[in-house]
């Protein structure tokens, strides 16, 4: 590790021993926010000063080992055991990089995630319910909630729009890098000749921001048009003006919802699905001003971002911003999605770690 990283890991030592010493003082005993405050403060870096204070004895224990290489009956006895402590060093140091990587505030929220069916008609949309499906089971393993926000069907099945919103602490960093283009390969069951036709959905996951750290939304910035609700829902949908439209005039997001029969409902949908955007949209503009990254997995949810395609004659997978290949697409599609979850965010710390290691 070079030395602005260990002079921070020292840094964090004598903060965590300072942090056990106010812990015990009575005036900090006896205010609340104090307290807590210290007590988030002393969890959060505990973990990252016992691997450092494990570090800082391997090293020494490599020193002492390195002392005993004259002796020459002990010799192959001691390199053998520097080998074991230069390996456990290593393992060590890898783990304290992670720990040291910044956090994004947003990983622990919830999100919204928007399927849409792009290229491919019918087909795009069967696509953009078979997603809804994995992610509303990859939910279910997390025992994430989940809750359809806003739908547009298609007459043959599937959706040519779906918003839903998952609800779950750390929903959001799991999910952060499906946003972007989803391509399907298959033979369509209207195809009668047996060819594989290709077809294209885009996802976006949006984080979505407790209500203490919402933006506020200027209402005059909005035009609200309420109309009927169109598709499946009985009568009751289609002889009121329930559905509820609401353009951001600065931006020009526009967001439909129609799902509730109350348009009261359907007016907080929107207006939390407006939140989320134009919240997105500021932070891809963070992500491109920041030049710092070499490169991002991270998506921006449009057609030009090319993450995955999904072969269904070879059940084959490919994410093609790592170039992983797994020959399980039909557990993905059961929600087994950590198999490429897991991976990409390895490669994202790496990326991460890699920029950290130039740091001086």
């Amino acid at each position: 590790m070079n030395s602005s990283i260990i002079d921070k890991l020292k840094s964090l030592k004598y903060r965590h021993q300072e942090i056990e010493v106010l812990l015990a003082q009575k005036d900090i005993i006896s205010n609340q926010n104090k307290l807590r405050n210290l007590s988030k403060e002393y969890l959060k870096i505990s973990e990252i000063v016992k691997y450092f204070i494990e570090w800082e004895k391997i090293k020494k224990d490599i020193k002492n080992i390195f002392s005993l290489f004259n002796d020459v009956e002990i010799y192959n006895i001691a390199k053998e055991e520097y080998f074991i402590l230069k390996k456990q060093k290593k393992k060590i140091e890898k783990k304290i990089k992670i720990l040291l990587l910044p956090e994004d505030p947003n990983d622990q929220h919830s999100c919204l995630i928007e399927i849409r069916a792009a290229t491919g008609g019918d087909e795009s949309s069967l696509f953009a319910g078979q997603l809804f499906r994995m992610y509303v089971k990859y939910a279910e393993s997390y025992m994430w909630k989940t809750e359809i926000m806003s739908s547009s069907e298609n007459e043959k099945g599937g959706f040519k729009e779906i918003i839903m919103k998952i609800t779950g602490k750390g929903a959001s960093g799991r999910l952060k890098f499906e946003s972007g283009g989803h391509r399907v390969q298959r033979v369509p069951e209207t195809e009668s000749q047996g060819r594989i036709h290709t077809s294209t959905c885009t996802v976006a996951m949006m984080p979505v921001l407790p209500k203490t750290e919402k933006e506020e939304i200027n209402l005059s910035d909005l035009k609200i048009d309420t109309f009927r609700s169109s598709g499946a829902g009985g009568q009751h949908v289609n002889t009121t003006d329930s559905a509820i439209r609401i353009t951001h005039l600065p931006t020009g997001n526009v967001v439909e919802c129609q799902d509730e029969r109350s348009q009261h409902k359907n007016k907080a949908k929107a207006l939390s699905i407006l939140s989320a955007r134009l919240y997105t949209q500021k932070l891809l503009k963070n992500q491109q001003d920041n030049s710092s990254m070499r490169r991002t997995l991270l998506g921006s949810g449009g057609r030009s971002d090319r993450n995955r395609t999904y072969n269904f004659p070879q059940n084959r997978i490919t994410d093609h911003r790592i170039n992983l290949t797994i020959y399980k697409l039909d557990e993905v599609l059961e929600g087994k999605l950590d198999f490429l979850i897991k991976p990409i965010i390895q490669e994202y710390q790496a990326d991460m770690l890699s920029s950290l290691s130039k740091l001086k």
